[in-house]
Order: structure tokens, then sequence, then C-alpha cells
């Protein structure tokens, strides 16, 4: 899935509806088209009230500056099981050395403003200002959470998402040292596991998220997921308890 497949075009305005600016509702994500494969809905804005509604319904907003916001839920689903997860040999050794120090919630701004930087090979980014400034607001109401990975005292890599209940919604990650996102990615995966989260969302599948361990299940499946875990109690304090030295 790609924004360079969606023109601005009639063709695809015409098939999906525009959010009421009055309202958080979202069209049933079984109604969300097959190319570009999952958009769902355009429009509305990125307030805590929708964006926690867009997620509790298996729903994220993807978009580049200069379009309107546009939601999305794609079948199928990329998730990961914490169970599942793929540590390589080499990654092991650099788990094994603690070479980073990985942190939770102690630089969500600073995480997430890496994650919008400019990326090899990319044109612009989805993580807009308007993005940012939504995600952290999330952040200060305890929805948003981010891990960061940490090599001399300097920010190195991390990552950031959504929890409601026991359900993690992945939103981007970044490395400004080798495996240093990778990382911090296993601390959280552990942590979640040890926190009985089923699954981890993903969102969509690439090369990269398949290396851990990810894997595509039914959008269906997905929603199923939502239903019986998103409403749970949250873990009492997002602090991290787990190390890797003891595993």
């Amino acid at each position: 899935m790609s924004n360079e497949k969606l023109v601005a075009g009639q063709m695809i305005e015409d098939k999906i509806p525009w959010l009421s600016p009055y309202n958080t509702d979202f069209p049933p994500v079984s109604s969300a088209i097959k190319e570009p494969n999952g958009l769902l809905a355009i429009g509305g804005d990125l307030s805590e009230k929708r964006l926690i509604e867009a997620y509790r319904r298996g729903i994220f907003p993807w978009y580049e500056e200069g379009q309107p916001i546009l939601w999305w839920s794609p079948d199928p689903r990329a998730v990961l099981i914490p169970k599942d997860l793929k540590i390589s040999t080499s990654l092991k050794k650099v788990l094994n050395k603690q070479t980073y120090t990985v942190t939770f919630d102690a630089a969500f701004e600073a995480v997430i403003t890496a994650c919008a930087g400019p990326r090899q090979g990319a044109k612009g980014t989805w993580i807009t200002p308007e993005m940012i400034d939504a995600y952290i607001r999330l952040h200060k109401a305890g929805v948003a959470h981010s891990v960061e990975s940490w090599l001399g005292g300097k920010l190195a890599g991390g990552l950031y998402g959504i929890n409601l209940g026991r359900i993690f919604f992945g939103e981007s990650m970044f490395s400004h040292q080798d495996n240093a996102s990778k990382v911090a990615f296993v601390h959280l995966v552990k942590q979640l596991e040890k926190w009985q989260f089923p699954i981890i969302d993903c969102q969509v599948s690439n090369p990269h998220l398949m290396s851990l361990g990810t894997t595509k299940i039914p959008l269906a499946q997905f929603c199923q997921y939502l239903d019986r875990y998103v409403d749970l109690p949250e873990p009492e304090s997002w602090c991290l308890d787990w190390n890797f030295d003891k595993h």
C-alpha cells in the first residue's frame, strides 16, 4: 500500500466517504476499498477523541502533507504475536553486550520527531507536523507511548505507538545507530508479552517487520482481537521491568 497510488482525483473520492467534522463516527472497516488496500474514509480531524475511536475500530490515519486526512484499515493486517518474535544471532549479540540503554516514555517528542525525519530513498514523510502535535497530545493523555534506545547518553533509536487495553498499535520507528530500533522493539515486545498482550498491530507488512516475526491475519480476525482485548485494563504504569540479561 502506498499513498503514491492515491491520485487526488474524483474517481477515488467518489468511492470514499468524507467524515463529518461534527462527530467521530467511522464507516465499518468492512467497507474499506481494496485498491488502494484499506482506504476507508477521508477528512475529519486528528482530535484525541477521533484518534482513539479510530484505533478502537482498527483504523489509523496515513497521509502526506498537502493531502486531506486519509483513514485506513487494510486487509490482511500485519501483526506480531509476542511469542513469535524473531531475534537474529547478530541482534542477540548486541542485546547480550547491552550496547544500548532502553527506556520507556523518556523522550516521546524526540522519538516521533526523529521518526518523521527523512529516510533514504523516500520522498517526504507521512508524519506531518499536524500528526506530531496530535500524537504528543495523546502521549500527554497517557495513550501514546515511546521506547528509546540510548548510546552514550544520546538518543540512538526508538519507536512509538498507541496503547488501548491490552493491544499495542505500532506506528513508526527510527535508527541513528545500527540495531538501535530493533533493540527498542525487542524490549517492547518482551514487556508486552509479560503484560499478556496477545498481539502488536504492525499495520502493513514489510520485509523489515517480517524479519522480526510479523505475520498477516485477516482483518476480521484482527477485529476479533480488538473486541476481546481493547477494553481490558491497561498496565498500571508504562514502565520497563524486563531485562535481557535475565533471560
